[in-house]
């Protein structure tokens, strides 16, 4: 969805995610009693933004977090007889400052077939200090306290040879244990298979390629895709690995639908067609030469900013300019 001048980005966010969940919960997809839904984000996302917004439905929110945030412990107990207004935030957690951290509530270490050994920490009822600007602009009065659990995931190694960073997650939930970290960063992981589906939507099946008119088309030809998608999967086992040679051999079970794809050209020939075969044609005449086009392609507004006010003229430069200072 394309933003508007002035749309907040978590704003339009929960409201998307507030009616696909409403359409679950209708379907029965969702039924009292059973766990809450996890919506796994980036951290293009605001977190406790999302979390804010969506806190009268049955969700949970996972959301990785820069390295260069900075969270508020919850306040201490007040001592008796104390004066002055008492404090609303509890002192730093800085993700780029270990002395800041202190105990983690919990710590589990896991062996993993791709990054080697995975530490995972978790410190419990961490929240950030709000103010009234960005998303927050229009609230009125006290801003909310939003808590969460954050989890600080480790990892030996990575598949492609890169130096692994530590992976900062922000749950929407607390009282975090043991089993409820290492379920969550595992389903974070288990965001990148989403995203390496849209990559070969695009990079290979051509999905964003055509420059279609409008909205029907659309629809009809991500159909399409998934229709291909769809066969490249179910053709896994007929497939033979044709690999590059800088690729590493992958068992038949294993193959990528991008590898499968490479294949595809010996499979369909002897496989049945359910369709029949198409009448002979040939292309029609196309428009005449020398007559405009009557359906020009439509032009839709892309919401560009304009300056509301005219720009100030610029001072007119100096004949006789100071010198450089070269000391």
């Amino acid at each position: 969805m394309r933003l508007a001048p002035g749309d907040d980005a978590a704003t339009v966010t929960a409201r998307q995610l507030r009616e696909l969940l409403e359409r679950l919960i209708a379907a029965g997809q969702w039924q009292s009693g059973d766990p809450d839904i996890l919506v796994v984000a980036d951290a293009g996302y605001d977190a406790p933004r999302l979390a804010f917004l969506l806190g009268d439905l049955p969700v949970q929110v996972l959301a990785r977090m820069r390295s260069d945030r900075v969270l508020r412990r919850a306040v201490a107990s007040r001592q008796p007889h104390t004066m002055g207004r008492p404090p609303r935030h509890g002192s730093e957690f800085v993700f780029g400052q270990p002395d800041t951290w202190g105990t983690p509530d919990t710590e589990t270490v896991t062996d993993t077939r791709l990054y080697g050994t995975a530490t995972a920490r978790s410190w419990n009822r961490l929240h950030p200090k709000l103010a009234h600007r960005s998303s927050w602009a229009a609230a009125d009065g006290t801003l909310p306290i939003v808590e969460g659990t954050v989890i600080r995931l480790d990892i030996d190694h990575l598949p492609s040879g890169a130096t692994p960073k530590p992976v900062w997650l922000w749950w929407s939930s607390t009282d975090a244990t043991p089993a409820d970290a290492d379920r969550l960063w595992q389903a974070y992981l288990r965001r990148f298979d989403i995203e390496h589906t849209f990559r070969l939507f695009k990079q290979t099946l051509g999905w964003t390629s055509p420059k279609i008119r409008t909205p029907e088309a659309a629809d009809r030809w991500t159909w399409l895709i998934l229709a291909a998608y769809t066969q490249l999967r179910l053709a896994r086992q007929l497939a033979a690995d044709r690999r590059h040679p800088w690729e590493k051999p992958s068992p038949p079970n294993r193959l990528t639908p991008a590898r499968v794809r490479r294949d595809f050209r010996h499979i369909r020939p002897p496989a049945a067609c359910p369709a029949q075969a198409p009448k002979s044609s040939r292309p029609g005449p196309g428009r005449p030469a020398g007559r405009k086009n009557t359906r020009p392609t439509p032009r839709h507004d892309v919401h560009t900013p304009r300056k509301t006010q005219l720009a100030k003229q610029r001072t007119k430069k100096s004949t006789t300019p100071r010198p450089r200072r070269t000391g």
